[in-house]
């Protein structure tokens, strides 16, 4: 096989396997079955194996088999619901990494990666497009220094592909946060606040809990010593951690935000509340005169049995009278209102 454009291998048994074999000089890329692998492992060269989300029991115990792999470790790869982590098998290493889908916010998939002396094997939860596909473009196109490197960088590569596509879903969150923050400060769409910021809350909490394991794990993967990871690769790895405590630190700083949006939308309810109920106030306070003296001149006392009772009734301005008395008093509530800054329009009140 030829490097330069991938040669398509048809399988026609079962599952099939991504491989990519690479050296300083030699680039092949096929897909094979797990019978196969033997064949490529002899030589050479690094090679990298991809499983993506199909594969079998019979798969597995084939992998297991050509490379020696214990039967917890494909048991974890196999159980899609691990948490990060590094697990050393003296011959190999077993890492187990959540991607992130940047497209969903609360959707990771579990990657396992299995290092060996010449060789990476990747088993994917889900078929599809990944975060993986620069890496190998990088190695199609010989990009950088990654197929001088050994399987230790590549394994880097991977990692630092992985985390890395946590930053724009971050951001993207970020943005979510500041547009939610603004139009419930603006008071629009107050009656869906809650339900977006849990929402915002909830794709926090899933990165959070993908990204705080992965830090412990490249952690151990950048402080222990191993023999097949080079101090050229640790030295990247480091790297790496560093990227993880990055995105760890906005999740956290969002995930504070996300409270604090939660205090500010009950705030600004409230505030909403207090000005219908200050104005609902104050329209009451301007008819109660009024209601009194209308309530006081529909008494029914016959002004023919005493010279007190009501004798203003039989005045010839009398109705006029009492409407402008009514409109007078209530003009002087208002002023007096006004004065005290209860008043909407009154921008400094005084309470």
């Amino acid at each position: 096989m030829s490097s330069g454009d991938p040669e398509q291998k048809s399988t026609p048994h079962g599952p099939e396997i991504h491989v990519i074999k690479y050296s300083t000089h030699e680039f092949q890329e096929t897909t094979i079955s797990s019978s196969e692998l033997n064949v490529w492992l002899d030589g050479s060269g690094t090679v990298w194996m991809n499983v993506d989300g199909c594969h079998t029991p019979e798969m597995m115990a084939d992998l297991g088999r050509v490379l020696s792999l214990h039967e917890l470790a494909l048991e974890d790869a196999s159980n899609f619901h691990q948490r990060a982590k590094v697990d050393d098998y003296d011959d190999y290493m077993f890492i187990v990494m959540r991607m992130v889908d940047s497209q969903n916010f609360c959707d990771t998939e579990q990657l396992s990666i299995f290092l060996g002396s010449n060789y990476v094997l990747t088993i994917q939860e889900r078929p599809g497009g990944d975060c993986l596909n620069q890496v190998r473009e990088r190695l199609r196109k010989r990009m950088g220094s990654l197929r001088n490197q050994g399987a230790d960088y590549l394994v880097y590569a991977i990692v630092d592909a992985v985390v890395d596509e946590y930053f724009p879903v971050v951001e993207r969150l970020g943005e979510q946060i500041e547009h939610l923050e603004d139009s419930i400060l603006d008071g629009r769409r107050l009656r869906t606040g809650p339900m977006r910021i849990h929402r915002v809350k909830r794709h926090t909490q899933a990165i959070r809990r993908a990204v705080w394991p992965l830090r412990d794990a490249l952690n151990i993967l950048c402080r222990d010593t191993h023999p097949l990871i080079s101090e050229h690769a640790r030295l990247y790895l480091r790297d790496c951690y560093d990227h993880s405590i990055r995105v760890l630190d906005l999740i956290e700083t969002y995930r504070e935000l996300c409270h604090d949006l939660m205090d500010i939308y009950l705030s600004t309810v409230n505030n909403r509340m207090n000005e219908v109920m200050k104005v609902l106030t104050i329209i009451t306070a301007l008819f109660i005169p009024p209601t009194l003296i209308a309530g006081i001149y529909g008494m029914n006392f016959d002004p023919d049995r005493s010279p007190w009772n009501m004798p203003e009734l039989r005045w010839y301005f009398g109705y006029p009278t009492a409407l402008l008395f009514m409109a007078i008093v209530s003009g002087l509530l208002a002023y007096y209102l006004h004065r005290r800054g209860w008043l909407a329009w009154n921008k400094n009140p005084r309470l």
